[in-house]
């Protein structure tokens, strides 16, 4: 996300506007994971348009269907107002990242014929991406076999949900790992890439040292993506969110030495604090 008042002070300017926000966001991160959409549905046409004035042109967003198609109506019968949303984010269609395909954690095997459709239909030009969390996609069986054969016949992405810092410890009494923890599916971490962008969705602890110790292994995995020609993107959260933007410049500073990667950008609410 980007519309986060907490990010006021850091990532922001304090007491930043919130119209400001998107363009301070995109001087810092390339990409953003578009969560309003899963919740809200598609924007207006004019809303998206002027999203797409205030980033510059290799920012990427990636938005989650809705869960009105995905979780209401489990991908069935879905063609019309699949058609609409993205229709509706035509004047973004140039700074679009993998469109994300959230599935319920109930959402199985027995179902995936509706997925196949839905791939089916997937309009050429827009990345695709699907999370799964059904226990059954993770037993390596037939399920899993058919899920991942479907995802690379249509150059889709599996999602790779990486709950491990999360999990890696008891919420001891604090209430936002709590909360993350029972609000999180506990799936485990399959590592593969069936399309062009392979998407990580990190979710951290509050220990910034477990969050860099399981995080490790992502950078010669991420290293060996790009050195084969694909464009992974890597989403950050924290348990309550709060200090999501300091894990992702942490992590990126991970990667960055490795990679060869020039520096973020400062954050806009830190360098206005330092001019002071």
């Amino acid at each position: 996300m980007w519309a986060n008042p907490e990010w006021c002070g850091s990532l922001y300017p304090p007491y930043a506007g919130q119209s400001g926000w998107l363009a301070d966001y995109a001087r810092v991160f390339s990409a953003v994971e578009g969560n309003t959409t899963f919740y809200s549905g598609a924007p207006r046409a004019e809303t998206a348009a002027a999203w797409s004035r205030l980033v510059p042109p290799h920012f990427r967003f990636c938005f989650k269907l809705p869960a009105a198609l995905t979780h209401e109506r489990r991908l069935h019968n879905i063609e019309a107002d699949f058609d609409a949303f993205v229709d509706s984010l035509a004047p973004l269609h140039e700074r679009l990242g993998p469109l994300l395909v959230q599935l319920p954690r109930d959402f199985g095997f027995a179902e995936l014929a509706r997925l196949e459709a839905l791939l089916a239909r997937w309009p050429t030009g827009i990345p695709c991406a699907v999370e799964v969390r059904h226990p059954e996609f993770f037993h390596k069986g037939t399920a899993e076999v058919a899920l991942n054969r479907l995802l690379i016949t249509h150059g889709a992405n599996r999602a790779m949900l990486d709950v491990r810092a999360l999990f890696s410890t008891p919420a001891r009494g604090d209430p936002a790992l709590a909360h993350a923890q029972n609000e999180k599916p506990r799936c485990p971490l399959h590592v593969l890439s069936t399309g062009g962008q392979p998407l990580i969705r990190f979710i951290g602890h509050v220990d910034e040292t477990i969050n860099l110790r399981y995080f490790q292994p992502w950078i010669g995995q991420i290293r060996l993506w790009i050195n084969q020609g694909k464009t992974p993107f890597l989403f950050v959260h924290t348990a309550d969110n709060r200090q999501a933007p300091q894990l992702a410049r942490r992590l990126f500073q991970a990667l960055s030495g490795a990679l060869g990667l020039s520096p973020l950008s400062d954050f806009a609410g830190e360098r206005q604090a330092r001019l002071f």
